[in-house]
């Protein structure tokens, strides 16, 4: 199976702090992929590379066969579209012309969108379940909504890769649920996701795969069922939990305690 995304020895620093070093995995196209760690590991600073706002890193990045480093920002945002964990305010922006933000790699006038563009936005609304919303201000939006608001314009940039910061981090379950079948359901359209999110229990119910980062560095990678286990938790966590499976054979993660230093 060919490689969507190939990454080789990243590696970055801000100063003397080296934030990602010897960073290498490939992903095929398809897969809803885990991105997962302690906060300050390099997720975030990880994803930013792969969308290149940040240019400073060594190694090499390539994207469909295509090295990063010769790709134009607008090329990038034509194959890489990225979800942000909260959206900046909004005010008087309606949802519709919120998501048709996201059509601006393809946009070949100054002022004016095409029907193709008013189209494809549409037709995303419909499929996140928020077409009846579209004349809504953001701002005015349910936490919920303004999520799917979120993935919802990355997905009219018809992306080959999208990454995605803690989607649900504000949501409540029946919203985490939601948000998380909406991305399962991309992947199986032949979108590579790569999702930086803290519930481990979540990641493992839903990824395909989970890439498991401590310290700008990769852990492991594989199978979430296979891979997290109570010594990995212990490991890169440096907390004590049960990890077990439920009646339907999902794992879910218990932490009890933080390991004493």
């Amino acid at each position: 199976m060919d490689d969507l995304l190939r990454v080789e020895s990243l590696g970055i620093k801000f100063g003397d702090f080296e934030a990602l070093r010897e960073i290498s995995f490939s992903l095929p196209k398809g897969l809803l992929v885990g991105l997962i760690g302690p906060n300050g590991c390099g997720k975030s600073t990880m994803m930013k590379c792969i969308s290149k706002l940040h240019t400073h890193w060594t190694g090499s990045i390539s994207i469909d066969g295509e090295c990063l480093d010769g790709m134009r920002p607008m090329d990038v945002a034509k194959v890489v579209a990225s979800v942000p964990a909260d959206s900046p305010p909004m005010y008087g922006m309606s949802l519709m012309d919120f998501v048709m933000l996201g059509r601006y790699p393809f946009v070949n006038k100054v002022w004016w969108e095409s029907p193709e563009d008013e189209a494809t936005v549409r037709e995303a609304l419909r499929t996140f379940g928020l077409d009846g919303l579209r004349r809504r201000q953001v701002s005015l939006m349910s936490s919920g909504e303004r999520q799917r608001a979120l993935i919802a314009r990355a997905y009219v940039q018809e992306p080959k890769l999208m990454l995605v910061d803690e989607p649900t981090s504000h949501l409540d379950m029946k919203y985490k649920l939601e948000v998380m079948e909406y991305l399962q359901g991309m992947a199986h359209k032949d979108v590579t996701l790569l999702v930086a999110e803290h519930d481990i229990s979540l990641m493992a119910r839903y990824c395909d795969l989970c890439i498991i980062m401590k310290e700008g560095g990769i852990f492991t990678i594989g199978d979430p069922k296979e891979v997290i286990t109570e010594k990995l938790i212990r490991d890169v966590y440096e907390v004590d939990a049960r990890v077990g499976f439920d009646t339907d054979g999902e794992i879910y993660v218990l932490p009890k305690k933080r390991v004493q230093g």
